[in-house]
């Protein structure tokens, strides 16, 4: 265990020795898996209740079955991830699934069950029934369950609304030693001994999604501002039955319906898939979601929507798996059981992140990343269904094994904390108003499910006129004055909801930059990244493509799977 003395100040009883930013599936897993002497602290800009896991309805694939083994849920991965996957990756994520399971169970878990065994069900391009879930609120079962046993543990800290702006980084080279962190009217600087990064995803870049507000990409864009090496930027999954409805939040309609036997019909009931896949409604879920999307243009209704159809599925069978949606649709007045639901695609998991290998490093010493923040090589160019909740407990309980150094200098900030007189901070809220509006739907038209080089040149060069304009806020301006270990009193502040607003923007700025620079990077289409100008899947770019500040770059060509899987599989 480190030996750290004194705290930095009375607002945190630190140093701690692990300094976790997220509370998802990914962060209170690796937070309950950390040796339990260790002091943790555990970050999140909402509170337990909110996160992207508790919006997962899936489930979390894993071998259980007598008629399954690991090698069939390998082949099942690699195909979706259409070449990128890393096998050695895969491997590890479907060799530790079921110790996995098995440790959520005990944690108190109450995963369906059908009479004593877990029930397991089978979603879009599984070649097997390997997805245990609780009803339709997998994620949320998860998390809570998790939450629980995490205020249980005296070792862990939770600090809530705290919003964390940079790393501190110290030394040549280069380590991480703890965060700087917003919390409400504060700025501290909380000294750890390594920081992991759990903090989502980024759909919120995108105007239709299926993820929560708090996904706003903040793990990937502090990484990137200390020079972390990224990958796979460009992958976005476009889910393609979210519920559309003049009124209505963007609603996932998980994978599982489909799995269950619903179909996807347009306006005039046409069963239309099956012309683009032979699996239909079961073809990976890029497929799909550009199948309705190529379908709605081809009808002259590009903004439309389609119809899934749930009424072959027995009524009883459908109240059972899934009764969070059931209550969904009757609050927007559709009832399930006598109609088809209207969806659309729209936005959902983030392939792509923060460089790490098994044991959740990344390429700055004493930063780890877990979950979607990160990208250890197992989804690839297209996530296979329920591998993401899995990634976060397997990567997760990784982080058990995370050696600290023996003794680190303890760091010796200001020991005062000093007020700072913020500028006039409403001249800045018009135009932060403006630009959260606007980039979503930029970054929805150029980057979504079909992108070309031109509108995505057009975007970068919009975009990087607002993150110009964004480093001239009298609000940004105040906050890089900050001198590194000088804890700071905001004075004449904004509210705390309008200083996360502003931090969460310039998250939104630097990972629209990073998706649309490496969209145009990528002259290809692979999975979850489609090209009009290039609609095919290219062997010289079976690469990753990797960024480290400024500079892009291909990896060296993926090691090709031990078995035939054709190259473009997930995008014919």
């Amino acid at each position: 265990m480190t030996d750290f003395s004194q705290p930095l100040s009375q607002d945190f009883p630190q140093p701690f020795d692990v300094a976790i930013v997220g509370a998802g599936a990914a962060g209170l897993y690796t937070a309950l898996c950390l040796p339990s002497h260790w002091r943790v602290a555990l970050m999140t800009k909402d509170d337990l209740t909110l996160s992207a896991s508790d919006w997962a309805q899936g489930g979390i694939a894993a071998v259980m079955a007598p008629d399954d083994s690991p090698a069939f849920h390998v082949v099942d991965t690699l195909r979706a991830g259409a070449g990128l996957c890393e096998v050695e990756s895969v491997e590890f994520l479907v060799n530790q699934a079921r110790a996995c399971v098995q440790s959520l169970v005990e944690l108190g878990v109450a995963f369906d069950r059908r009479n004593t065994e877990l029930a397991l069900t089978r979603e879009a391009a599984h070649s097997r029934s390997r997805v245990l879930h609780a009803a339709d609120t997998t994620g949320r079962a998860v998390v809570t369950t998790l939450m629980a046993q995490v205020l249980r543990r005296d070792n862990i800290t939770v600090l809530a609304e705290s919003f964390v702006l940079d790393l501190w980084l110290v030394g040549d080279p280069v380590r991480c030693r703890g965060v700087k962190v917003l919390v409400r009217q504060q700025v501290q600087w909380l000294q750890a001994g390594a920081v992991v990064l759990a903090t989502g995803g980024g759909g919120q870049v995108f105007a239709h999604t299926t993820n929560p507000p708090l996904s706003t990409g903040d793990g990937v864009a502090i990484a990137h501002r200390a020079g972390a090496q990224l990958r796979d930027l460009e992958f976005f999954q476009f889910h393609p039955t979210a519920l559309m409805h003049p009124e209505a939040p963007c609603f996932l309609i998980s994978e599982a319906v489909r799995g269950e036997g619903a179909q996807v019909l347009d306006a005039a009931g046409d069963r239309f898939l099956f012309r683009y896949h032979p699996d239909g409604e079961l073809a990976p879920r890029d497929v799909v979601s550009r199948a309705i999307f190529q379908h709605l243009q081809d009808l002259g209704t590009p903004q439309g929507q389609v119809f899934l159809d749930l009424r072959s599925i027995p009524g009883d069978r459908i109240r059972y798996r899934f009764p969070n949606i059931i209550q969904v649709c009757q609050h927007w007045g559709i009832d399930l059981f006598q109609e088809p639901i209207p969806v659309a695609p729209a936005a959902h998991y983030w392939m792509g992140g923060v460089v790490t290998d098994l044991q959740g490093q990344t390429s700055i010493t004493g930063l780890y990343a877990v979950g979607e923040t990160a990208s250890t090589g197992v989804h690839g160019a297209n996530r296979l269904a329920s591998n993401s909740l899995l990634e976060c407990l397997v990567f997760g309980q990784q982080l058990k094994q995370l050696q600290l150094p023996l003794s680190l200098p303890l760091l010796r900030p200001d020991p005062q904390v000093k007020s700072l007189t913020l500028p006039p901070w409403q001249v800045d809220q018009p135009w932060i108003d403006q630009v959260r509006h606007q980039l979503p739907a930029l970054v929805w038209q150029s980057a979504g499910i079909c992108r070309h080089q031109e509108g995505l040149e057009q975007a970068v060069a919009q975009v990087d006129t607002w993150r110009q304009q964004f480093a001239q806020l009298a609000l940004t301006q105040a906050f890089q004055a900050i001198a590194p270990g000088q804890g700071v009193t905001l004075v004449a502040a904004p509210p705390s909801s309008v200083l996360r607003q502003w931090g969460e923007l310039g998250s939104l700025l630097e990972i629209a930059a990073l998706i649309l620079k490496g969209a145009a990077f990528r002259q290809e289409s692979r999975g979850g990244h489609y090209r009009l100008d290039y609609p095919h899947s290219q062997e010289q770019w079976q690469v990753h493509t990797l960024v480290e500040g400024d500079r892009w770059f291909k990896s060296e060509p993926v090691t090709p799977p031990p078995m035939a899987i054709p190259l473009d599989l997930a995008t014919s």
